[in-house]
């Protein structure tokens, strides 16, 4: 969550009550948060000197403005350009997605192309998986069960494939 706030911050300087609108403008679609969570990574932030707090603006009833400094950016980019590492893949890519604008054109294909990789990589341990389980004697009490986890599986699979194909149409050179 501490790098969307940096993206979010990056866009505009914001305060506490700017940031969760816009989660729920938008990075709501792929990320949810509390107000409660944003202000804690907020105040993470802040201490480890990602973030400014800039003085209270007269007549905003004691709204602090937050904005990213240099030490931010920094660290805002490194995120970017990483492997996608999360546990939860479609978020992470389009977390990265997202801000890619805020990155230099010429950074931007390697960010496509880690989200390409994390991907297939997810999608070769689901198909792996279905090879797996396709030996697997499922007792008859638990084939209702067996069936719909199998739908899951192959609901995992064709969105991975999906958004390889969207990454290739879309932002593949």
């Amino acid at each position: 969550m501490a790098n969307v706030i940096l993206g979010l911050l990056l866009l505009r300087p914001m305060s506490l009550y700017d940031l969760v609108r816009a989660f729920g403008a938008g990075v709501s679609l792929f990320y949810s948060a509390s107000a409660g969570s944003i202000k804690r990574a907020l105040d993470d932030l802040v201490a480890r000197g990602l973030v400014d707090v800039d003085e209270v603006r007269p007549g905003t009833r004691g709204r602090k403005v937050h904005r990213v400094n240099d030490a931010g950016r920094r660290a805002f980019e490194a995120w970017m350009r990483s492997e996608l590492t999360e546990p939860d893949a479609e978020r992470a890519a389009l977390s990265r997605l997202y801000f890619l604008g805020l990155l230099d054109a010429s950074q931007r294909q390697g960010v496509v192309e880690r989200i390409r990789r994390r991907m297939e990589a997810d999608l070769v341990r689901l198909e792996d998986l279905e090879r797996e389980i396709d030996g697997v004697e499922v007792p008859v009490h638990l084939a209702e069960v067996a069936r719909f986890q199998r739908m899951t599986l192959e609901w995992g699979m064709a969105a991975h494939r999906g958004a390889l194909s969207w990454l290739d149409e879309r932002l593949t050179p």
